[in-house]
């Protein structure tokens, strides 16, 4: 016998809700588990109902919290078996988008593509009910690291890709510390960044800095101004010449999430 699919809605826009309900409702193989417009409601959906996928609209202006909320409220519920996320949304922002992915979201239908109809996002997850069936929670999870350490490896290299144009070698001993700066500004803006080196490699927090601007001050020292304003686009204070550390880092881990 064909498994039932409990699908949770989540989604603050009313017309959507209805078509999404409705369709639901014609299916033999599918039913809702709950439809809310706000996202701390869809946690309690979560943990009362276990629904097997989640249509998860980002932005909830007419309800409560957003998606992103709650991908990251999911996350910490360690369930044994989380719910195929499928995200519905307007929003284009790339940075939102990778957030979302990071997150948890399994993927991503734009609701300004020509292709977008309430009605398609129920028909995607239908195409993927065997599938979805047959996994189990071990085989989510190592899916899951399988694709973050994927991702970060990818993440990584063009790091690497970057420095190297501008002459900063892994020779250089800044090299490691501004691709490991880069890195954890790409997960989340930290303040602490040096002490975060300094723990990891045992080294004091000054040396972390001073090998970082060296390796920063080696690159701008090195080579032509044309190679340089190529590939760093921002706006660098005259009376320095070149970039501060913090100014370099976010410069990189921006470019970097923003696919440029």
């Amino acid at each position: 016998m064909e498994k039932t699919l409990h699908i949770l809605l989540i989604e603050d826009d009313m017309d959507t809700c209805n078509r999404i309900s409705n369709y639901i409702a014609s299916k033999d193989n599918m039913d809702l588990a709950g439809v809310t417009n706000n996202s701390y409601v869809g946690i309690q959906y979560v943990q009362n109902t276990l629904p097997d996928a989640v249509i998860l609209d980002l932005e909830l202006h007419h309800g409560g919290g957003n998606g992103l909320f709650f991908l990251s409220d999911l996350n910490k519920l360690g369930l044994e078996k989380k719910p195929y996320i499928l995200v519905t949304t307007y929003n284009s922002s790339k940075i939102t988008l990778e957030s979302a992915r990071r997150l948890g979201a399994d993927f991503i239908i734009g609701k300004y593509e020509d292709s977008y109809s309430p009605e398609s996002a129920v028909d995607f997850l239908e195409q993927l009910l065997p599938m979805i069936e047959m996994t189990e929670s071990t085989s989510n999870t190592s899916y899951m690291k399988d694709n973050q350490k994927d991702l970060e490896q990818g993440l990584i290299r063009r790091i690497h890709r970057e420095l190297e144009l501008i002459g900063i070698s892994p020779k250089v001993v800044g090299y490691k510390y501004l691709t490991d700066a880069i890195m954890i500004t790409i997960d989340g803006p930290t303040t602490n960044i040096s002490q975060i080196l300094g723990n990891k490699y045992k080294k004091s927090n000054s040396s972390v800095e001073r090998a970082m601007q060296n390796a920063i001050n080696r690159a701008w020292n090195s080579n032509d101004t044309e190679t340089l304003l190529n590939c760093y686009t921002a706006h660098i204070n005259p009376d320095r010449g070149m970039p501060t550390i913090k100014e370099f880092i976010y410069f990189y881990a921006e470019k970097i999430t923003d696919g440029r």
